[in-house]
């Protein structure tokens, strides 16, 4: 019995795609309600006003306005949105 497949068939021939993680927007820009801001492992920055959290951490803007990245006690790190 032969132990090797026929030529043409690759067994390790699966990727899974990218994620792109970062923050997609930076304070002061202004975002549409829906807007992702931050795609993260783990949640290196919180929720703010009128942001919300996706099951993998990332977060979202909930009404249109301006972005602010503010300070959550001694290191955290905390992102609102702002109706202006």
């Amino acid at each position: 019995m032969a132990h090797k497949k026929g030529q043409g068939s690759s067994r390790n021939g699966r990727d899974s795609s990218a994620q792109y993680r970062g923050v997609k927007v930076y304070g002061g820009q202004r975002v549409t309600a829906g807007s992702i801001l931050v795609r993260q492992v783990g949640s290196s920055f919180h929720a703010g006003q009128n942001v919300g959290t996706g099951k993998d951490y990332t977060l979202w803007a909930q009404i249109d306005g301006v972005v602010r990245y503010e300070r959550e006690g001694r290191d955290g790190k905390r992102i609102s949105v702002y109706a202006s």
